[in-house]
């Protein structure tokens, strides 16, 4: 006779294929990880609509948990996935677990920014009277109700009105895919229907305790209007550049351009730059400005500045070093180079973040500063920055205009709007080529990504391996709850400063063979010669940019022997035989002479046009 369960997951979904799917798919989810579950189909009455279909979720789990009284209850919208339950969330001891509204972070727990307290989309009720009083109250307050109202209604007044008698634990963002910092490994893939913006007018809603009261009937009148307006002359924007695309296509990125610096633009859509709320992160905004700039005494002096003010947490940290690596490529090739030109650096664009930065998109400056001896200067690459600069290494040709030099850069997706006008020295590989002539852009035939050149800038003897294979993952997989089988290590894909990108490098060549989902891991094993598996991971796919094509695209402009595709793999590795996916590329010596001569000539090309 088997057990009862100790925990059970609970959902509804109604009668119609889009939620009917959702709800297969969470079955088969929860039965792979060993959860019990009661999932239940209703049928959606006539004249009902989605908020009358939420606020059944009161009764439904309530029901669910006089069913269950010796199990700890969770309900999750069916359209999310559980990708784990971890021990801190299945085996909790408050009464009520869940996260926090909107996935938000601790600083900003409780109602200064929302009105409801709980994410109604996953929450878990204990088995201790004081958790079941919430929910069947709440319940009867819905049964009791008329008011136009969804579920997270009623289970807010359930909490303001129990909150003083119940425990409770908020989970961390960082629980949610895509959330937090990636310090804490994600269980909870969050969907959405599109339902809530479209009723959360209405349907009654809170307001926060010692909130300001509701505008007037007069005010939001004129709110609203205010709305219509910025609506109508959004839409009308879209459509013009549709018409433009279509009749002009070498003139829509110029007008793009144009139309993104008028003023009239950023009050339709305006471009709130983040506040520095407070004076730890205005030094932190300092040292990162200070950093770009090469000012490495006062970078110092804000970081001990920083240090006496208290401990640095993660992301603190992450920004300091993310600073020191900017003035790293700002300063670089002065004292130690003496033949360095430190009078004249490079305009660079690459992308920075997140902190401290990403391996592949890094690369950028040190390979420019390295190939071209000369410090770099960051360039924002959503800037529209108005001066010559270069675009390079990574999937950023689409942010190049017209005072951009383009060399070795990509794009990401076969619908990427690239700019005719740039000057292209050379791009990734043919596929973004054919991108820029069918947007009337010129005939590029050179081709390579410059990470290829890793070897020839940080040249190292691969030694004699550790028989280990490590496992470098996306950023954007990170915080994924991989199951990595003994012999499998794992290495952070976060590097940015020469020093870490050398570190990073000489560990690569420690081990028989990289199993990595990020490309420029990747290119970086291609170059040096060592074994890799490029991967990806089930259900994962879009958090990576683009279409897929960089990987093809990559692969033809460097002269591989094969076209490179990431293998789509389950979150437990614990049984899938890597090293035989394992390959090898070594790419030719010719490649990297094409390669490293269009990054010479495209600084040259900048600097004559600068003279």
């Amino acid at each position: 006779m088997s057990l009862p369960p100790d925990v059970i997951v609970c959902s509804f979904f109604t009668d119609d294929e889009y939620y009917r799917g959702w709800a297969k798919k969470l079955e088969e989810n929860l039965d792979d990880l060993g959860i019990a579950h009661v999932l239940r189909e209703v049928h959606k009455e006539p004249g009902q609509d989605w908020a009358d279909i939420c606020r059944q979720k009161v009764a439904f789990l309530d029901t669910v948990c006089r069913e269950n009284p010796d199990a700890r209850v969770f309900w999750t919208d069916v359209d999310c996935e559980i990708l784990d339950l971890p021990a801190y969330v299945r085996n909790f001891t408050a009464d009520i677990i869940g996260f926090q509204h909107g996935f938000s972070r601790p600083m900003e727990i409780g109602y200064k920014a929302a009105t409801r307290f709980w994410a109604p989309s996953f929450i878990g009720v204990n088995t201790t009277p004081a958790a079941r009083k919430f929910v069947s109250d709440a319940a009867d307050f819905e049964r009791l109700s008329t008011l136009k109202a969804t579920d997270d209604y009623f289970f807010e007044e359930s909490w303001r009105a129990n909150a003083d008698s119940l425990s409770f634990q908020v989970i961390p963002a960082g629980g949610v895919l895509g959330r937090g910092n990636g310090d804490v490994t994600a269980f909870y893939a969050f969907g959405s229907s599109g339902n809530v913006p479209q009723f959360r007018n209405l349907v009654v809603q809170h307001t926060a305790p010692g909130a300001k009261a509701a505008p007037t009937s007069r005010e939001a009148g004129a709110i609203a209007w205010k709305v219509r307006v910025k609506v109508a002359a959004y839409r009308a924007l879209k459509q013009v550049d549709a018409v433009v695309t279509r009749v002009a296509p070498q003139r829509a990125p110029l007008v793009r351009d144009w139309v993104k610096q008028h003023p009239l633009i950023h009050r339709i859509r305006p471009i709130t730059p983040p506040k520095a709320d407070n004076h730890r992160s205005r030094l932190l905004a300092q040292a990162v400005a200070v950093g770009q700039r090469g000012d490495l005494e006062r970078l110092d002096a804000i970081e001990r500045r920083l240090h006496a003010g208290g401990i640095l947490s993660a992301a603190e940290a992450a920004t300091v070093d993310a600073a020191k690596a900017f003035a790293s490529y700002a300063t670089f090739g002065s004292p130690a180079a003496d033949s360095a030109d430190t009078t004249a650096a490079v305009p660079l664009v690459w992308w920075p973040r997140p902190f401290p930065g990403n391996f592949g998109d890094w690369l950028s400056p040190l390979i420019v500063a390295s190939v071209a001896n000369t410090p770099v200067e960051f360039v924002p690459a959503t800037g529209n920055a108005r001066k010559p600069h270069l675009v390079g290494l990574g999937s950023i040709a689409k942010f190049a205009n017209e005072h951009s030099v383009v060399v070795g850069s990509g794009a990401s997706a076969g619908d990427a709007e690239l700019h005719p006008g740039a000057r292209y020295h050379s791009l990734r590989g043919p596929l973004t080529a054919d991108i820029l002539t069918a947007r009337g852009g010129p005939a590029v035939t050179t081709f390579g990504d410059p990470g290829v050149l890793l070897r020839r800038v940080l040249p190292m003897e691969r030694p004699e391996t550790n028989g280990r294979l490590a496992l470098v993952r996306h950023f954007t997989h990170a915080t994924l709850p991989v199951r990595r089988p003994a012999g499998l290590d794992e290495i952070s894909v976060l590097q940015s400063s020469p020093e870490s990108l050398r570190t990073f490098i000489e560990k690569l060549h420690q081990y028989d063979g990289i199993v990595t989902s990020a490309m420029h891991v990747a290119i970086a094993c291609h170059s040096y010669g060592i074994p890799v598996a490029l991967i990806g991971f089930e259900g994962a796919a879009s958090t990576v940019a683009g279409d897929g094509m960089k990987y093809r695209d990559y692969s033809l402009g460097a002269g591989l022997e094969r076209l490179w595709e990431p293998q789509q793999l389950i979150l437990d590795l614990r049984n899938v035989d890597l090293r035989s996916m394992l390959d090898s590329e070594y790419v030719a010596e010719e490649k990297l002479d094409e390669v490293e001569a269009a990054i010479k000539n495209a600084v040259a090309d900048w600097r004559d046009i600068v003279a």
